[in-house]
C-alpha cells in the first residue's frame, strides 16, 4: 500500500456547510500524495454525514471518523487524527479554514531537503466580513526568509509569537516518538502543543510561503472559544496553559525564552483581557485579579523592560487592584494615543496617577514624563472622554453626558469653554455628519464635564443602508485650543437603551432605527437597523435577493466600481496619472516647487534660496510641499500643496524647477523641461548611496531604481572637496552636475561670524528673548543625530545622560538647548524648565546655531555647519565604536579630526562643559583646519549664486 506523503487532519464540529471547502483545499493540492483524515467531534448537525459523503466520493484519499462524545475543544479530535494518520508527515486544518494550494508541496520539499522534524510557513488571516477583502499576514517578520534552526534557542521569537499548530507540517514519527499530544479538556491547546513541539524538535525549518488561510469573522454571532473573554473560565484556561509552558521551559533550562515569553504575555495575552474589563462586573474583576496577580508574581522583572509604558502601568495597577486608574490605562492602551488620565506632577516629574507614588517601583513604572504630555500642544493630545450617563426619550432624542480629561489642569478654570456633538457616518465614499450644540460645558477639577441633547430623529438623515455605522465625537473648544474626542462608553449600560427613530433618505422599510452599540475599542457608535415585522421581512427579502444569481452580476460590477474608486487614490494610480496625464501638460515657466526634508519643514537651503528669490524680487511662482495634516511655519504668500496629493503631483509635473534637500518621490520621473537643483542636507561622516554595504547588497533592479532617482539631479550643491569625494561618488554623480557654491543655509552663519569678528561682539538676536534665555547664561546646543537598527529603522530618542543632573550641576551657568534630529522627538521633565529647553519644533536649525555659544553633538552633520562660526564644539561619542563599525561605516575617523574634545561618558561630558573656555582656546587651530577641509566653499553667497545663475534674467 502506498504511504501518503502528508496526512491532513481536518477537525469539524457543527460545520457541515464549510467542511467541503476545507477538504477540497486539501484534495486540490499540487502535491498529489496527500490524504484527508476528517475527525468529527460528535456534531449535532450533518457534519459527520457530510464527512462520510466526502469519503465515499474520494475513496483512498478521504477517511472519516467520529468521536463518541463531544470533547468541547480541538485537542481530542486532533489527537485522534494523529493516531489514524498514515502519512510520513501530518498537518492540521480546521473546517472553517483552507490550505494554500502549494502548502503541502512547499512544506514537504523543505522537510525532505533539511531533514527537519517540523516545518512552519506563513499563516494569513482572511477577514471575511471586511468589504475590501482585507488580509493580514501572521507575524510576517518571522517568515521573511527561509531559515533552518538546530534548536529553538536560536530563534526564541518563533516559540513566543507563532503559537499556531495549523501552519506547520510535522514528521509523524517525531510526534509518535516524543509522545506529543494536544491537551484535552482545556482551551488554548495550541500554545502548549506548539511549545512542546518546538522544544523537542531536532531541527526546524521556516519557509517564507503562505501555507494556511485562517478565515476570520469579526462580528460573528457565536464567538469562538478564544474570543469568549467575558467568561472567567476562558482566562482560567489561558493561565493554566501558560503555567504548563513555563514549567516546560524551566525543565529545559530555557531562561531567555521564558523572559521573552513573559514580555509577550504582558504585551498580548494580558492586554486582550484588560480591554474587556470596563464592561465586566466586580465579581469578575476580583477573580480576574486573583488569577492574573498569581501569575504576574512569577514574571521575570526583566520582561518589563521590553514592553510599552502603558503595558507596564496596566500590569502594575492590576497588581494593586486599582480599578479606577487601571481602566483609564486600559482605555488608553486600546485606543492608541489617547490620554485617559488627568496625570499628576511631583518633584518635577509627571506620573500617570497620583496614587502609589510612595512606592519606589510605582514611581518608576508610573513615570510618564518622557511621553511629553505636559509639553505637547493641548490640541495635539487625544484626550479621554468617558460617557457618564445615557438617556433617550424612546423616540428620536438622546441626552449624553460625559467627562473629558483635563491633564495637569492645563485647561485653566478661567478658560472659556464650548462644545458640539457630532454624529458622523463611517463610510468610504464622502463624509456625512450632523452636529448639535452642547448645552452644558464646565470645569470639574481633573475633568471638563459636558451634557447635551441631540435630536437625532429630527436631524440625522442617513442614506439608507449605505450609511450603516455612525460614530459619535465631541468637539471641544477651550480658549484658542480645539480638540476632537471620541466618546468612550465606559461603564454605561447600553443594553436597555432604546433604538432611536431616524428618517433615512432611501429605503425607510429597510432601515429606520439607530441602535447604540460599543465598538471594539470601547467607543459609542450607532448602527442603522430596522424595527417591526414588515421591516424585518423586507430585510430578509433583500438579503435573499442579494445572494441570488442576478445579484452576483450586480455585486461583481459594484466591487469593480468600488475597487476602481479606491485605486484612484492609490500610490500606483497616482504615479500612473503623473506620467501619463500630468507630464503631458505644458511646463509652467517661472514655477518652482520647494521641499525640505520630504515636506516636514520650512527650512534649510531650500528656504534660503526661496528667501533670496523674494529679496531679489525675481519673477517666479513658489509652491511649497508640506507633509502631515496641517502646514505650520510656511510663508503665507506661497502656494502650499500636500505631499503626494493630486495638486502636488501636477505641480511637480509642470514645474520649471525642483528645489529640495533630500529627494522628491523616487517613482516620479523628471521631465526634460524641468531643472532639478538638489541642495542636499549635510556633509557626510557615514557612508552614503552606493558606498553603503546595504545598497551594494540589493539586487540589480533595486540598484537601477536608485540610480535612476539620483540621475534626476541636474545640479548638486557641495561645500567642499570632501563632498565631491564622498557624497558625489556615493551617488555616482558626474562632475558637471556639481555646483561648488557651499550651502545656502550657511550664508547666515558666515554673515554672523563676519559681524562678530568685525564688532568683537556676539549679538544673540530676538530668538534668545523668545526662548527666555538669561543674557548672562552661556548657551549650548545639544544636537545629536538619529540611531537606526540593523534593518535601517529609526530608533526612538532617549538622553544618553541624566538631563536633570546636567541641569542641577550646570544650570546656574549654562542654558542647554536640545534639538533632536527631525526623525526623533524628546520630552523634558518639568524639573529642568528654564535650564534645559526643547527647541526641536524650530524647524530651521540655522538660527539656533547662530544663537549657541557652543555645540554638543555626536556624529551629526551639524558639526560641519557649525564650524563656519568658529565656536567650540564638544563631541559626546558614547557609542562611537558601535556607530563607526556598524554596517554602513564612516568616511573618516572622527577621533582624529574632531575640532573639540571627544568624550565617552556622561561625567566626561559634564567636565568638558565645565572646562568650556579652556577647550575653546585649545582647539582653535583644529577648528580652522576642520573648516578648511569640510567647508571651503561656504563663503556666504551660495543663495545669491544660485538665484543669479538660474532665476534672474542676467543669469539666464
Amino acid at each position: 500500500m502506498h504511504v501518503p506523503d502528508v496526512s491532513v487532519v481536518v477537525i469539524v464540529y457543527n460545520d457541515a456547510e464549510r467542511l467541503p471547502t476545507a477538504v477540497r483545499s486539501v484534495l486540490d493540492q499540487t502535491l498529489r500524495g496527500v490524504e484527508v483524515v476528517i475527525v468529527d467531534d460528535c456534531s449535532k448537525d450533518r457534519s459527520y454525514e457530510v464527512a462520510q459523503e466526502l469519503e465515499a466520493a474520494n475513496p483512498g484519499r478521504v477517511r472519516a471518523f467520529r468521536l463518541p462524545e463531544n470533547s468541547g475543544g480541538c485537542g481530542a479530535p486532533r489527537n485522534h487524527g494523529i493516531k489514524q494518520a498514515t502519512g510520513t508527515y501530518v498537518m492540521f486544518l480546521d473546517s472553517d479554514d483552507v490550505l494554500e494550494r502549494n502548502a503541502c508541496r512547499n512544506m514537504l520539499a523543505a522537510a525532505e531537503r533539511t531533514g527537519s522534524d517540523l516545518v512552519s510557513g506563513m499563516c494569513v488571516r482572511v477577514h471575511l466580513d471586511n468589504r475590501w477583502g482585507k488580509t493580514t499576514e501572521w507575524y510576517p517578520w518571522i517568515y521573511a526568509r527561509t531559515r533552518t534552526l538546530e534548536s529553538i534557542t536560536e530563534y526564541p521569537d518563533l516559540l513566543v509569537y507563532d503559537t499556531l499548530s495549523t501552519n506547520k507540517c510535522y514528521r509523524r514519527s517525531f510526534l509518535l516518538e516524543q509522545g506529543l499530544e494536544f491537551p484535552v479538556g482545556i482551551h488554548y491547546e495550541d500554545l502548549l502543543f506548539s511549545a512542546q513541539a518546538y522544544v523537542a524538535a531536532r531541527r526546524i525549518t521556516l519557509i517564507p510561503n503562505h501555507v494556511y488561510y485562517w478565515n476570520v469573522v469579526e462580528k460573528a454571532a457565536a464567538k469562538s472559544i478564544s474570543n469568549r473573554r467575558h467568561e472567567i473560565a476562558n482566562f482560567v484556561h489561558r493561565m493554566e496553559i501558560h503555567r504548563r509552558v513555563d514549567e516546560l521551559l524551566a525543565a529545559k533550562g530555557h531562561t531567555a525564552i521564558k523572559t521573552a515569553k513573559d514580555a509577550k504575555f504582558l504585551k498580548h495575552d494580558l492586554v486582550l483581557h484588560l480591554r474587556d474589563l470596563p464592561l465586566l462586573g466586580d465579581a469578575y474583576r476580583q477573580e480576574f485579579a486573583r488569577l492574573a496577580n498569581g501569575y504576574l508574581a512569577g514574571i521575570d522583572p526583566a520582561a518589563y523592560e521590553n514592553v510599552t509604558y502603558l503595558q507596564a502601568i496596566c500590569a502594575y495597577l492590576l497588581g494593586k487592584e486599582d480599578w479606577k486608574n487601571l481602566l483609564a490605562a486600559a482605555d488608553a492602551m486600546t485606543n492608541k494615543g489617547r490620554l485617559s488620565s488627568p496625570l499628576a506632577e511631583r518633584d518635577g516629574r509627571v506620573y500617570w496617577c497620583a496614587e502609589h507614588l510612595d512606592d519606589a517601583e510605582g514611581r518608576r513604572i508610573l513615570d510618564v514624563t518622557g511621553q511629553g504630555f505636559h509639553t505637547a500642544p493641548l490640541s495635539s493630545l487625544a484626550l479621554g472622554n468617558r460617557l457618564t450617563s445615557y438617556e433617550d426619550d424612546g423616540r428620536g432624542k438622546v441626552t449624553l453626558s460625559g467627562a473629558v480629561v483635563n491633564p495637569l489642569g492645563r485647561i485653566a478654570r478661567d478658560t472659556e469653554l464650548s462644545a458640539t456633538l457630532e454624529f458622523r457616518a463611517r463610510r468610504q465614499i464622502g463624509v456625512r455628519s450632523f452636529s448639535f450644540p452642547v448645552a452644558t460645558v464646565r470645569h470639574a477639577g481633573d475633568t471638563i464635564e459636558w451634557s447635551g441633547t441631540a435630536d437625532v430623529g429630527g436631524t440625522v438623515r442617513p442614506l439608507g443602508i449605505i450609511d450603516a455605522v455612525w460614530d459619535v465625537r465631541l468637539k471641544l473648544t477651550a480658549g484658542k485650543d480645539r480638540m476632537t474626542t471620541r466618546v468612550s462608553v465606559g461603564g454605561v449600560d447600553l443594553e436597555s437603551a432604546a433604538r432611536l427613530r431616524v428618517r433615512p433618505r432611501l429605503t425607510r422599510l429597510v432601515s429606520d432605527r439607530f441602535e447604540p452599540e460599543m465598538t471594539k475599542k470601547g467607543n459609542l457608535s450607532y448602527v442603522l437597523t430596522a424595527e417591526g415585522p414588515a421591516a424585518v421581512r423586507t430585510q430578509s427579502l433583500i438579503s435573499s435577493a442579494m445572494h441570488g444569481k442576478a445579484a452576483g452580476v450586480v455585486k461583481r460590477g459594484l466591487r469593480r466600481a468600488l475597487r476602481a474608486r479606491r485605486n484612484i487614490g492609490s500610490g500606483e494610480q497616482k504615479v500612473k496619472v503623473y506620467h501619463e496625464v500630468f507630464s503631458k501638460l505644458p511646463v509652467k515657466k517661472g514655477t518652482v516647487v520647494f521641499e525640505s526634508h520630504m515636506g516636514k519643514q520650512y527650512s534649510d537651503s531650500p528656504k534660503a534660496i526661496y528667501e533670496e528669490l523674494v529679496r531679489q524680487k525675481a519673477p517666479f511662482q513658489a509652491i511649497w510641499s508640506y507633509a502631515g495634516a496641517k502646514p505650520t511655519g510656511f510663508p503665507p504668500e506661497a502656494t502650499l500643496v500636500k505631499r503626494w496629493s493630486w495638486p502636488y503631483l501636477r505641480a511637480l509635473a509642470q514645474a520649471e524647477y525642483w528645489v529640495d534637500n533630500q529627494g522628491f518621490p523616487l517613482a516620479l520621473s523628471k521631465r526634460p523641461g524641468t531643472t532639478y537643483i538638489q541642495t542636499w542636507h549635510g556633509s557626510a561622516l557615514k557612508r552614503m548611496g552606493f558606498h553603503e554595504p546595504r545598497t551594494k547588497a540589493q539586487g540589480k533592479p533595486a540598484q537601477d531604481r536608485f540610480q535612476a532617482a539620483v540621475d534626476r539631479f541636474d545640479h548638486f550643491l557641495v561645500r567642499s572637496e570632501h563632498d565631491v569625494r564622498t557624497l558625489a561618488k556615493g551617488f555616482r554623480l558626474r562632475d558637471e552636475v556639481l555646483l561648488r557654491t557651499g550651502y545656502p543655509r550657511n550664508d547666515a552663519l558666515v554673515e554672523a561670524h563676519a559681524a562678530e569678528v568685525d564688532s568683537g561682539e556676539r549679538v544673540r538676536g530676538p530668538l534668545a528673548a523668545e526662548l527666555g534665555i538669561d543674557p548672562a547664561q552661556r548657551v549650548l546646543l545639544y544636537a545629536p543625530t538619529f540611531r537606526a537598527n540593523a534593518d535601517g529603522a529609526v530608533e526612538g530618542f532617549s538622553f544618553p545622560f541624566d538631563v536633570e543632573e546636567f541641569a542641577d550641576r550646570l544650570g546656574d551657568r549654562v542654558t542647554l538647548l536640545v534639538r533632536t534630529h527631525y526623525l526623533n522627538s524628546v520630552s523634558l521633565p518639568p524639573s529642568v524648565a528654564g535650564r534645559v529647553i526643547d527647541v526641536s519644533r524650530h524647524h530651521d536649525i540655522t538660527p539656533l546655531l547662530a544663537l549657541a555659544d557652543g555645540l554638543i553633538t555626536d556624529y551629526s552633520s551639524v558639526m560641519f555647519d557649525y564650524a563656519v562660526l568658529d565656536r567650540p564644539m564638544i563631541f559626546f561619542a558614547y557609542d562611537y565604536e558601535k556607530y563607526a563599525t556598524d554596517i554602513r561605516g564612516t568616511y573618516f575617523d572622527l577621533l582624529d579630526k574632531a575640532p573639540g574634545p571627544v568624550v565617552a561618558t556622561a561625567e566626561e561630558l559634564m567636565q568638558a562643559v565645565a572646562a568650556f573656555d579652556e577647550a575653546d582656546a585649545k582647539y582653535a587651530e583644529a577648528r580652522r583646519r576642520f573648516l578648511a577641509e569640510f567647508g571651503e566653499y561656504d563663503r556666504g553667497d551660495a543663495a545669491r549664486q544660485i538665484v543669479e545663475k538660474f532665476f534672474t534674467r542676467s543669469g539666464k
